[in-house]
């Protein structure tokens, strides 16, 4: 994930509620000034009973570092249409934000809503965890969550806020009118407050995001499905002196949290606490260690822990062929991926696994020894960040539909993994979301792919699809079975 939009855009409410007095309380009297000072006071994030409903729109704080005035971001892709990326849909779905029916206030999936003196909207876990999925082109469209969200691009939705900011057209006379259209409630001190206080303090806090995120350009596109997670830590909240590696990685999926306790995670292996790896997250999705929202996140934390990935259409495994499979899993992949194999949740050393190292070298041991200064003098504090010199051995469960593959997402089937390096596509189009039942991943070629996808190149920097030759050399007839098996993973 990514630190959040700026530390500037959080409005000050003594600021706020200094306006709002000199505006309203000297004018008709304290007996209004009382209620609408208290009503000033307000902070209450939306909470829905339906664990489900909450993880995908529960707030975890982000809104109180790196939260947008909500009207503010609902106009946004009205006003500055021309600023968003060509391709399928309307607004902010163009990113790959994912939208439902009957969804509270219209918000896509992954993002939250906190009432205060001017309403937020944030980011929360559901929107890099959850993806969609169709069984054919003219198929319907699956939202699954806890799946790693191949679709959304935050690289880009960052750039596009970062390009409205600079926009002369980011003016009061411009944002305000839409905001009317949207919200006819939209009254005449809201008019004033916005055009005093808040579009101002919009466009310095995404202004100064901006320069905290020059790094960015200086590397290759991330693509969907794909963020650069710690040189945010390193260089936006920290001040670590920058360096060249390339920390992008492919984003996790989410479900079965607890038997994953203990065992060492993320990509390197960098801490073993599932607690402080969700904490962690949240901050990169834009809260503070002050903002957190610990209730909130509890809720989520609990519910992730037993939540279990989707099955694969029982229809579409031979189970004539699982057997082999199991026996060949058992042989070949037991011991590293198997929740009670023996190296399960351990580092194997760059040098024995072999895939591109960048991710690996942007997590510094200077940088953990900052992670773990975070909520000094809070319960939380963290302490499990080390540094590692290798990759950690991952759980296969639900693998179907973690595709693209490796940690960096350079390998676009499952059959492909099998295959050695040279046999791997160099290229291809991530973020198309028609599943290939055969190879076990996203189609990632053809037309259609190509007209909505990523392309991927493995030549890039932090894209290499080297590496992890386990399997390679097996037999047709045996990677086929073992694929069988692992559709019932």
């Amino acid at each position: 994930m990514v630190t959040g939009i700026g530390k500037e855009l959080k409005l000050s409410r003594g600021k706020l509620m200094a306006v709002i007095a000199s505006l309203v309380v000297a004018a008709i009297g304290l007996a209004v000034g009382l209620p609408l000072l208290l009503w000033a006071q307000r902070d209450e994030p939306e909470i829905h009973a339906n664990i489900a409903e909450h993880f995908k729109y529960g707030s975890i704080g982000s809104e109180g570092r790196s939260g947008i005035p909500y009207w503010v971001w609902v106009v946004l892709p009205t006003v500055f249409e021309d600023l968003l990326p060509e391709g399928e849909g309307d607004g902010y779905q163009r990113l790959g934000f994912l939208y439902e029916d009957n969804a509270p206030r219209g918000r896509p999936i992954g993002t939250s809503y906190r009432e205060t003196i001017v309403p937020f909207i944030g980011l929360n876990c559901a929107v890099c965890h959850t993806g969609t999925l169709r069984e054919s082109a003219d198929g319907p469209t699956q939202i699954m969550l806890g799946v790693p969200a191949h679709q959304f691009d935050l690289q880009r939705y960052l750039q596009f806020l970062f390009a409205v900011a600079d926009d002369p057209r980011f003016t009061a006379d411009n944002i305000i009118p839409a905001i009317e259209q949207a919200n006819p409630d939209f009254g005449f001190f809201d008019k004033l407050l916005y055009r005093l206080r808040v579009l101002p303090d919009t466009r310095r806090g995404l202004q100064t995001e901006k320069r905290l995120f020059t790094w960015m350009q200086t590397r290759p596109d991330q693509g969907p499905g794909r963020v650069d997670t710690f040189n945010p830590y390193k260089l936006n909240i920290f001040g670590l002196p920058e360096d060249s590696f390339v920390g992008t990685a492919d984003l996790p999926s989410l479900w079965n949290q607890a038997p994953r306790e203990g065992l060492w995670l993320h990509w390197d292996g960098n801490n073993n606490s599932v607690e402080e790896r969700n904490k962690s997250a949240a901050i990169g999705a834009g809260a503070s260690e002050d903002s957190l929202d610990i209730k909130g996140m509890q809720r989520i934390e609990d519910w992730i822990s037993g939540l279990m990935p989707p099955d694969f259409p029982a229809g579409r495994i031979d189970w004539s062929r699982v057997d082999a499979g199991r026996q060949l899993y058992q042989t070949n992949c037991a011991q590293c991926h198997d929740f009670d194999g023996a190296d399960i949740g351990q580092v194997t050393p760059i040098d024995q696994i072999g895939t591109d190292r960048e991710r690996l070298d942007s997590f510094t041991a200077a940088l953990a020894d900052k992670m773990n200064t975070l909520g000094t003098g809070k319960p939380w504090r963290f302490s499990h960040f080390r540094k590692t010199e290798g990759y950690t051995n991952q759980p296969l469960d639900g693998i179907w539909l973690r595709a693209p593959y490796l940690h960096n997402g350079s390998v676009p089937t499952l059959r492909d993994l099998l295959n050695p390096p040279e046999e791997r596509p160099p290229t291809f189009y991530r973020g198309y979301d028609v599943y290939d039942f055969e190879n076990l991943g996203f189609v990632f070629s053809g037309a259609e792919a190509e007209q909505v996808g990523f392309q991927f190149d493995t030549v890039e920097r932090g894209n290499g699809n080297q590496g992890h030759l386990y399997g390679s050399a097996l037999s047709q007839q045996e990677k086929d079975d073992l694929l069988e098996y692992l559709k019932t993973r």
